[in-house]
């Protein structure tokens, strides 16, 4: 059985939008009939005395299925076309957690990478599959090394473009793949399995977590409104784990705030 998860936050609402904080597992919005529940199904039904008396919902931002953190949602035309401009020029700005294997080489770098779907270059089962390419659309992530736990880090990125999967791309391209990322984290069978079987312990012993380890914990738009999400607990009790079998610093609240 695949898991959904519906219990989203309300970080911040006005007459103008509502900013949510999307668990994971949980799909922004459907993609094909007969989806379970989604995060717009959530806010349809919260705002639905609103939707009738008409307001008209735009998703400003869109998380994969397994990455957690913050979610704009519009209630008007005009905050959509206000957060429509500001997005396209690159004027909302997104951070994001992620818990990595391995190690950066230095504390901060910035990958410049074109991408392109795998599938336009060479086979691939999987269609929204992504991958470095010079054929393929600018791409920028910036990277910062926040700690290093053993023979894992948790690091900030921060996308300057907004491609298709770019951070869990340009992680694993620079040898950083994000802990339980099933089509990143380590070969694309692991994301096939789980859409024929759910997650199973051999998808466990592969991949440890049962989602892939990233969260936007913070937007801001035109430096004037900003929201932040909490840390998720399961990045906490990875590191917990991590402490169980050999002695490391806990991820602290000033980590999260020191940004």
């Amino acid at each position: 059985m695949i898991a959904n998860n519906t219990n989203f936050v309300v970080l911040d609402e006005t007459q103008d939008y509502i900013v949510v904080d999307k668990p994971s597992p949980l799909l922004v919005h459907p993609s094909v009939p007969g989806n379970p529940p989604t995060l717009l199904d959530g806010i349809k039904s919260l705002l639905a005395y609103e939707i009738a008396n008409g307001a008209s919902l735009s998703i400003i931002n869109r998380l994969d299925r397994e990455t957690s953190g913050v979610v704009l949602i519009a209630k008007n035309k005009i905050a959509a076309r206000r957060f429509g401009i500001a997005m396209q020029d690159r004027e909302i700005a997104k951070e994001y957690l992620a818990i990595v294997k391995g190690t950066p080489e230095t504390t901060t770098f910035r990958v410049c990478e074109p991408i392109i779907r795998a599938g336009e270059i060479v086979e691939s089962p999987v269609w929204v599959k992504q991958m470095v390419h010079p054929d393929g659309k600018e791409c920028i992530t910036d990277f910062e090394l926040i700690k290093e736990m053993g023979s894992y880090s948790l690091i900030k990125a921060i996308p300057q473009t907004g491609r298709m999967h770019q951070i869990r791309v340009h992680a694993n391209h620079v040898n950083l793949p994000i802990v339980g990322d099933k089509i990143y984290g380590g070969d694309e069978s692991s994301y096939l399995k789980f859409i024929n079987s759910g997650w199973t312990k051999e998808l466990e012993s592969k991949l440890i977590l049962p989602r892939q380890a990233l969260h936007c914990f913070r937007m801001q738009v035109n430096n004037h409104e900003k929201w932040e999400a909490p840390i998720p607990e399961l990045f906490k009790s990875f590191e917990d784990s991590l402490t169980t079998r050999c002695s490391t610093p806990k991820i602290s609240t000033a980590n999260k705030k020191k940004q």
